[in-house]
């Protein structure tokens, strides 16, 4: 990364409303000041959830899909599969670096950049000097109908600092990019967080699109989501250990509890609806690696920087 605004995807192969009730539903309006979630979070159960429907034919596309249409044909196959996908793709129509990221050899191609090119482009959304102050508060696109502003970070310590935490081998090849890297290495809670969230938009542009992905340009979607979540929870149980005065500055940040829930119960959500396309989306590790993430220590730090409950049974996505 040679400048705040962009942050480098794996080279390797390179909104949601808070409602009570089983599923949180997307709504065209805020789900209330981030205070009043945040205190609501431990007593009144919700969960995470968004609109795709996989199922819907877009065999036409595919059959008209031309060099010349690529940007209507994105943005019409994900208005009728992830809508969430076709409102990204409209707020960053005039994006120059669309190009870079997105295959029009064939539509098959096509589908199989998307896992980058909607990582990159959320990126570039989040990241926007309009909306983001690096290190000192943030955006997140979460989805078609809410987007997070002006997260407040306090600036943090350097993300490399979680490697201790970490001792296993099963997100190795990303904790060289991102942990051992000098400059990555260095970024603090905005890189952690910009990171997983471009992950949580990348894994589902690939996932309601992966009957058409025929290579290896999204295998790793459901490891970079289960390892950008690991990254996080760490990184809150360093902050807790090892910069108490940090700690406390950043769990007494509503919004920022708020949004550290939003993307636990989303991955779970995302992990949970393209588990069945294990191989192609991701490697077994992404599964071990989840479990990873659930274990004591960490459901302990996600519990307390939120006040809520996160369920542990097979609906992962809902506090209780």
């Amino acid at each position: 990364m040679k400048r705040p605004r962009r942050l480098t995807l794996l080279t390797a192969t390179v909104t949601l409303s808070l409602v009570p009730g089983v599923s949180a539903a997307a709504s065209p309006t805020s789900s209330g000041p981030a205070a009043k979630v945040a205190s609501a979070a431990a007593a009144e159960p919700f969960c995470y959830g968004e609109p795709s429907n996989p199922a819907v034919d877009i065999s036409d596309l595919k059959t008209r899909f031309r060099q010349s249409n690529w940007m209507p044909t994105l943005q019409e196959m994900y208005r009728r599969r992830w809508p969430s996908g076709e409102k990204l793709a409209i707020a960053q129509v005039n994006d120059r670096y669309w190009t870079q990221f997105v295959d029009t050899r064939s539509f098959e191609a096509f589908a199989e950049s998307m896992m980058v090119a909607i990582h990159e482009e959320t990126h570039m959304w989040d990241l926007d000097p309009s909306r983001t102050t690096w290190n000192v508060h943030t955006a997140a696109w979460i989805n078609a109908t809410q987007q997070a502003r002006t997260v407040p970070l306090h600036g943090g310590f350097p993300r490399r600092e979680i490697l201790p935490l970490i001792s296993d081998r099963l997100s190795d090849s990303m904790d060289g990019i991102y942990l051992r890297d000098r400059q990555q290495g260095s970024y603090q809670l905005q890189g952690v967080l910009a990171e997983l969230n471009a992950g949580l938009m990348g894994l589902p542009a690939a996932t309601v699109v992966q009957e058409y992905i025929k290579g290896v340009g999204a295998s790793n979607s459901r490891d970079i989501a289960a390892t950008n979540l690991r990254y996080l929870l760490l990184y809150l149980r360093v902050a807790k250990d090892r910069y108490p005065a940090y700690w406390t500055k950043i769990k007494n940040e509503p919004k920022l509890r708020e949004l550290v829930l939003i993307q636990f119960l989303r991955t779970a959500y995302w992990l949970d609806k393209s588990a069945p396309y294990t191989g192609k989306l991701g490697s077994p590790d992404a599964d071990r690696i989840t479990a990873t993430n659930y274990a004591p220590a960490n459901l302990a730090i996600i519990e307390e920087f939120t006040g809520a409950t996160v369920r542990r049974d097979t609906d992962r996505h809902c506090t209780t």
